[in-house]
């Protein structure tokens, strides 16, 4: 029997136990997998729920839930070897919850196994599919990476494969639209066919299909998995993670527990923080003066000029005006730039902030302006925080609460009002995305004039300037006027009064 006879008579042995497979398709404690003898508890557990589902009476539905870093991509690479390889004329399909996601972790990773594999020699792999390595057979049996898109469905439509074998699988599946499940429901339909659908992802929304897999009377094999129960997990990071959010907050249970959290949207703001900043003995405070600046001309809603520096928001009042035009506005801005001696000013210029930003770099002002739709800088104040952000609003709010810590705030209620009210969800990126203050205001939430000006001076690095405001001119200061330039001829007296002089006083 030749090598290939005996390994194809050991894949085909496999066939309806992807543990065992995956326990023999890689060598384990060698090489790269020197430190690991196989999979952890969770993995398998999942592996043996496929074994016990075959032969099948129907389709085989896994629903997995985790937290961070738990080794959710191995698995799917796992599974998807074992499906095309242990199975001739096998079909399926592979997408997540974004063509990133797809390509630079969940193929990325199939990659990785696929180079340990040790039969990967009988098939190929390519940035969009796996395949038989026998040209006669690569379209019947292949597995393709699909990314979903909501107005092309039918590319998920008419997976059939009578018969044989069907592997769906969804990496990230919080996030990805109800549309595509239903269409891909449609593979479930083959009789005497071995179906598995098997979804995986952080548990980021408390509504849609994947949240529904986790129903009590759900026909889903049900999956939860703690981050913390994870051998290779980074058990630091975890640790401050629940330092900074406390062991109830959702974002332990999504990100550390693999639970759902209990409302749609969660809390950004921890409460406790928040008291403790507005309780917190102010200490002399070194760095740079910022102003930040919201700008809202008309309305109910304020415009906020709001002084920090380091670690103190509360020594010098905020600013707040109510109707004013962009110009007026920008001469308060110069007017608190003179006053405080501020080492830089923030401004949004989203809307009509960007007049306010014109005026006063027309008054010979540098300021930065600030879009908080743009994209995130990747800068922090603080270093620490280490989450991924949708957009440059969540980025600063994400350093505010990280500069809540240490930092100190008034004690005033408007301002812990708006930071209590602000809420987040996770976009299809699985990055934060911050409540749009305009839904915040059609719930009845007030709208955060005080706490975006505050964010503003997260936006970009300042360090304090060693010449005077900010290495800018303040403006005219007093002269000098003990000095004539004609006093040695006599005839003029310096009396510092400005008035008595005559450009020829002292040759009449």
């Amino acid at each position: 029997m030749s090598p290939d006879d005996a390994l194809l008579d050991w894949l085909a042995s496999v066939g309806d136990d992807p543990y065992a497979f995956v326990l023999g398709a890689f060598e384990w404690g060698q090489g790269i997998l020197a430190r690991s003898a196989g999979p952890e508890d969770w993995q398998r557990r999942v592996l043996e729920a496929v074994r016990d589902g075959l032969p099948l009476p129907a389709a085989i539905k896994l629903a997995t839930a985790s937290g961070h870093g738990v080794g959710k991509s191995a698995l799917c690479a796992w599974l998807i070897l074992w499906a095309i390889s242990t199975r001739s004329d096998t079909r399926g399909y592979v997408t997540a919850n974004t063509e990133a996601q797809l390509k630079t972790k969940t193929w990325a990773e199939l990659g990785r196994w696929y180079n340990l594999f040790i039969a990967k020699h009988l098939f190929k792999l390519t940035p969009t599919a796996i395949y038989s390595a026998d040209r006669d057979k690569e379209r019947t049996w292949r597995i393709d990476m699909i990314a979903w898109s909501e107005r092309n469905t039918e590319a998920f439509a008419g997976m059939h494969n009578q018969g044989r074998r069907i592997l769906v699988l969804f990496d990230e599946a919080s996030a990805i639209p109800d549309a595509i499940w239903e269409v891909s429901e449609g593979a479930l339909t083959d009789a005497d066919t071995q179906i598995i659908f098997a979804v995986f992802g952080n548990p980021t929304r408390n509504s849609g299909r994947f949240k529904a897999c986790f129903d009590p009377d759900s026909e889903w094999f049900q999956t939860r998995v703690d981050s913390r129960t994870v051998s290779f997990t980074n058990k630091d990071q975890i640790a401050s993670w629940l330092k900074s959010y406390g062991d109830d907050s959702d974002f332990a249970r999504i990100r550390i527990k693999g639970e759902f959290p209990r409302t749609g949207e969660l809390e950004f703001f921890n409460a406790e923080e928040v008291d403790a900043a507005m309780a917190r003995e102010v200490e002399p405070a070194f760095g740079a003066l910022a102003l930040g600046v919201d700008v809202a001309r008309f309305g109910a809603n304020f415009s906020v000029i709001y002084p920090r520096r380091g670690r103190d928001a509360c020594s010098i009042p905020r600013r707040k005006f109510q109707g004013l035009s962009t110009v007026d506005l920008a001469a308060e801005v110069s007017r608190a730039n003179r006053d405080l001696r501020a080492d830089g000013i923030m401004i949004d210029e989203g809307g009509v902030g960007g007049g306010v930003v014109d005026q006063v770099r027309h008054m010979q002002l540098h300021c930065f302006g600030v879009q908080f739709g743009g994209k995130p800088s990747g800068w922090s104040e603080t270093g620490t925080d280490r989450e991924s952000y949708a957009n440059k609003r969540a980025e600063m709010y994400g350093s505010v609460r990280a500069w809540l810590k240490t930092g100190a705030l008034p004690k005033d209620t408007d301002l812990r009002a708006q930071l209590l009210s602000i809420t987040y969800t996770f976009n299809n990126r699985d990055q934060i995305l911050l409540t749009s203050k305009e839904v915040m205001m059609r719930e009845g939430k007030p709208s955060p004039d005080d706490l975006d000006a505050l964010a503003c001076t997260f936006a970009f690095p300042l360090d304090p300037k060693s010449v005077r405001h900010g290495g800018y001119d303040v403006g005219p200061q007093e002269a000098p006027t003990d000095y004539h330039p004609y006093s040695a001829l006599g005839g003029v007296e310096s009396t510092g009064a400005q008035a008595d002089y005559h450009p020829h006083g002292a040759l009449n």
